[in-house]
């Protein structure tokens, strides 16, 4: 069982909370023209932060808004080895890059892969929401056709979407966009793919250095305390998770094993009343009663308990998401670092180089300069030495790609901390959605029941007991 101090304390929707939350914020720094350039961000965002600067006592606008719904799930090329089922996806928004206050489309999940995985390509400082996972699907039974499992990957879908949704930078993305309105997507996708938004650079010498320099087990130097923090606290968050995906797993079993010892109570009850003459309607009704109780405890698994299950995985893999995101900010991070280190080691060679000696040279360094001296003559030595010393240079021009390493790393800072705002919002929305459907549930179920039971007690008192 969990601890009490620790039971949801990185999910608090208290002042504490957001306090905390805000701290965090407020460390990040104020160069949003230059992020804008590097991840992509559209126009709208960044006409409405300089609104919000050169403006900062207007009264606030309302915020856009992006819902979407994804529904009417069909089977298509039924009877084919092409068979596959499509999805309608429903919005409604006042967003302008959409043609329409009510853009639809009908995709496959193979759509919803290429926007999911084109999604992190474009916006690496950004969490991508993932998409319902084929192999944690395990509350599910049937095969990829049968009606549960399609219910169980449209929910997948349509709770993906709605992360996109709130998403301030993803949702203004044009593929998204394309992926809701377009009738066109074929044709959208091999545009896309022929000309993205973000196109591969070639390989600089931050990438050579980094294939030679770095150990895929390399820690970060200096970690910024505000990410450790971040860290931290996806990694509670994800455990108290499962602990609760573990013990609500425990709990339906349970209740399926006790609905099953009430339909064994019912038959007994059955029984009796054929023995009992005197009172076979009092116990038929009873029996009836029991069965009607089994069956909304079996409701309340299929309803509540198995839907509940399944976001807490989404919720959880949700996670796991942004802390791919943070590993990717380390990474970042070991660049700016080593690229550092390595112009600074290129840097002591040629100052070595040119004084033609150094106290901390090692012995290997000593011996071979010993040799090429006694080998060649004092020209050809001073030849060699300028080469060398001119292709230090060259490198070392090259190796001022560490500038642009240092502001890739602090943009990337920033839209990371940006992130993890997103995310509590989103992530607090969704946790408050499963405790409420999870309470009205029960509070559905146990409330039929009460009234199945006192309608029982009328029948019970007019059984008399010859004494």
């Amino acid at each position: 069982m969990l601890d009490e101090d620790d039971t949801f304390a990185s999910v608090s929707w208290d002042d504490h909370s957001a306090n905390h939350q805000a701290q965090i914020i407020n460390q990040e720094s104020s160069s949003s023209s230059t992020t804008k350039n590097l991840y992509q961000q559209e126009p709208i965002q960044a006409a409405e932060q300089d609104n919000n600067d050169h403006n900062p006592n207007q009264e606030s606008k309302p915020t856009s808004f992006l819902t979407v719904q994804v529904k009417l799930p069909i089977r298509e090329l039924e009877g084919t080895k092409d068979s596959f089922v499509s999805y309608l996806v429903a919005a409604q928004t006042d967003l302008p890059i959409f043609q329409s206050q009510n853009p639809s489309s009908r995709r496959r999940f193979q759509d919803f892969v290429f926007l999911h995985d084109h999604l992190v390509k474009d916006f690496p400082a950004s969490v991508v929401p993932p998409l319902p996972d084929k192999s944690r699907l395990k509350y599910v039974t049937g095969d990829r056709f049968s009606p549960d499992f399609v219910e169980r990957r449209r929910s997948g879908l349509e709770r993906f979407m709605q992360r996109l949704s709130r998403h301030p930078t993803l949702s203004r993305s044009t593929l998204l966009r394309s992926f809701i309105e377009s009738s066109q997507w074929n044709v959208d996708m091999h545009t896309h793919l022929a000309h993205p938004p973000v196109p591969e650079a070639p390989i600089t010498l931050l990438e050579m250095a980094s294939d030679t320099l770095l150990n895929a087990f390399s820690k970060v130097r200096k970690p910024d305390e505000r990410f450790l923090e971040i860290r931290d606290g996806l990694e509670r968050f994800e455990e108290r998770l499962v602990a609760i995906e573990r013990i609500e797993g425990r709990s339906k079993s349970r209740i399926t094993d006790l609905a099953s010892d009430y339909e064994d109570l019912a038959a007994s009850i059955q029984g009796l009343g054929f023995l009992e003459s005197g009172i076979t309607d009092p116990l038929s009704r009873f029996e009836s009663a029991l069965l009607d109780y089994s069956i909304g405890l079996r409701d309340l698994n299929t309803s509540t308990t198995t839907p509940m299950l399944n976001k807490l995985i989404s919720l959880i893999n949700y996670s796991d998401s942004f802390r791919n995101v943070i590993k990717l900010r380390d990474q970042k991070q070991l660049d700016f670092e080593d690229l550092s280190t390595y112009l600074s080691n290129l840097t002591t060679e040629r100052d070595r180089i040119a004084a033609g000696f150094s106290s901390n040279v090692g012995l290997s360094s000593y011996l071979k300069d010993k040799f090429d001296l006694i080998r060649s003559s004092g020209v050809e030595i001073d030849n060699s030495r300028e080469s060398k010393i001119h292709k230090l240079d060259g490198k070392i021009k090259d190796a001022k790609a560490v500038t642009s390493a240092h502001e890739t790393s602090d943009q990337f800072n920033e839209e990371v901390i940006k992130e993890f705002k997103v995310f509590q919002d989103s992530k607090a929305l969704e946790l408050k959605e499963i405790l409420n459907d999870l309470a009205d549930g029960n509070i559905a179920m146990y409330k039929k029941s009460i009234q199945d039971w006192e309608n029982m007690i009328p029948f019970f008192e007019r059984i008399r007991v010859d004494t």
